[in-house]
């Protein structure tokens, strides 16, 4: 049984099949039959999970075993207290309603690889780094929550899954690493 730490680059699809316009999994990673245990769309950067063993898989993405997923969010505008509050308490996204999470103001990480290519900037436009942790992971949950309290996600990095971090596990984006898969117990 293994268990892969992946760092997936901006635009890669989290998905080993052919796509027509972009980089998949199977660009990066060439180990016979392990699958990611979860999903980063293709504008969302950072950690993925791969696993060759359905039962971990299983575990790993099963909702009542959720592993907490920390996120640095770049987004537009200055996040206030008021607005990581709501980021922290339930929030209504119309379609279902968020578990608390926990989310604070951050400084532009220094040790973050650049994105390319860029973000765009607008001279008149600010923007702030968000850490946000969430136990869910539901479709876009991230940016749907940004842009609900008025802080529109203009790039997302997953560092942390579980007890996996990029600060524990260094990886550049498209690089990835073996690890055991008992930490996940610990």
């Amino acid at each position: 049984m293994s268990l892969i730490l992946f760092n997936k680059p901006f635009q890669v699809m989290s998905q080993f099949s052919a796509h027509p316009e972009r980089e998949t999994l199977a660009d990066y990673l060439q180990i016979p039959n392990v699958y990611p245990a979860g999903r980063l769309d293709a504008d969302s950067e950072g950690l993925l999970l791969l696993t060759d063993d359905g039962k971990l898989q299983h575990e790993i993405s099963n909702p009542r075993r959720k592993q907490p997923k920390t996120y640095l969010a770049q987004v537009e505008g200055s996040a206030s207290q008021e607005m990581l509050q709501r980021l922290r308490d339930p929030l209504d996204l119309g379609d279902f309603v968020t578990q608390k999470s926990e989310a604070r103001l951050i400084q532009e990480p220094g040790w973050l690889w650049p994105r390319n290519p860029p973000i765009r900037e607008r001279k008149n436009q600010p923007t702030s780094w968000i850490a946000l942790t969430i136990s869910e992971g539901k479709n876009r949950q991230v940016r749907r929550m940004t842009a609900a309290v008025g802080l529109p996600t203009l790039r997302l990095v997953r560092i942390a899954i579980g007890p996996f971090s990029l600060a524990t596990h260094p990886l550049l984006p498209g690089e990835w690493r073996e690890v055991d898969p008992l930490e996940l117990e610990r």
